[in-house]
């Protein structure tokens, strides 16, 4: 996504050099879907926040958990295990802009294009309405993830490295102590580090678990997608069926975000 470049009104299945593509979710309800190509990045979300002032729910709270293999050893000392979750640690400092807390500023530039993390489901929002689009729907991120394939595990297919081919940001090794990084990355993977689906969509398996919108029956909040800490035998899974329900105020550094909106785009393009 290009902030400065928003896309044309695109016709079904093209994409955009903003990185927009028109997906069919629904023939019937939902054509004309757009949904963005790839995660939002750290620098879109630093554009957003250094353009309006917005101080996230990890920022205010002063600390956000971060997967302990991504620490340094002293903050890993120094950082209380979550709950259940004795791989994650709740580090003081740690939001999107400092994902692994202090000394890891992103102002560097070093992961300016990789998605951004440490996002509440509020933040998320937030983004969202600035941008004038807003999160999608359980349903309608899983049948843009699967990309027009029925009955498949992986976007790709049910071979999880078809050809010895990674397709996608997961764990390799034992968990949570070893990621033998095979598919070339610990931690986030830069957005389109890795082929896309059949409609243009890069990472809907792997790399940072995506916010949904809110279930309008019961306000219930999940993400979809796994990230780079999935795997095969895990709970929650790691293809297109990967999902985690959340608490709206949580924040973590395996998640993030993709963007939809409805027919005609609310902006004037800028060119």
């Amino acid at each position: 996504m290009s902030l400065a470049a928003p896309p044309l009104i695109l016709p079904v299945g093209q994409v955009s050099s903003r990185g927009l593509a028109a997906v069919p979710v629904d023939p019937e309800q939902l054509e004309g879907l757009r949904v963005d190509e790839a995660c939002v990045s750290v620098a879109e979300f630093a554009t957003f926040a250094r353009e309006t002032g917005y101080v996230s729910v990890a920022e205010r709270a002063g600390a956000s958990a971060v997967f302990s293999g991504l620490l340094r050893p002293d903050l890993r000392r120094a950082s209380p295990t979550v709950p259940g979750a004795p791989w994650w640690r709740l580090v003081e400092g740690a939001d999107w802009a400092h994902p692994e807390g202090p000394g890891s500023d992103v102002a560097a530039g070093t992961r300016a294009d990789h998605p951004v993390v440490h996002l509440a489901a509020e933040d998320a929002e937030a983004f969202a309405d600035w941008c004038g689009m807003r999160l999608p729907t359980e349903e309608e991120w899983e049948r843009a993830a699967r990309g027009g394939l029925e009955g498949t595990r992986y976007p790709w297919g049910d071979e999880l490295v078809p050809d010895g081919e990674h397709m996608a940001n997961l764990w390799q090794g034992s968990f949570p102590l070893r990621d033998t990084a095979e598919d070339g990355y610990r931690g986030t993977a830069p957005v389109r580090s890795f082929p896309p689906n059949d409609l243009g969509l890069y990472e809907v398996a792997g790399n940072v678990w995506e916010w949904c919108a809110a279930d309008p029956t019961t306000g219930a909040r999940a993400v979809r997608g796994g990230s780079y800490l999935g795997r095969e035998d895990s709970e929650t899974g790691c293809g297109i069926a990967a999902r985690a329900t959340r608490e709206a105020a949580s924040t973590r550094g395996d998640t993030g975000m993709r963007l939809v909106t409805d027919g005609a785009l609310p902006w004037t393009p800028a060119r």
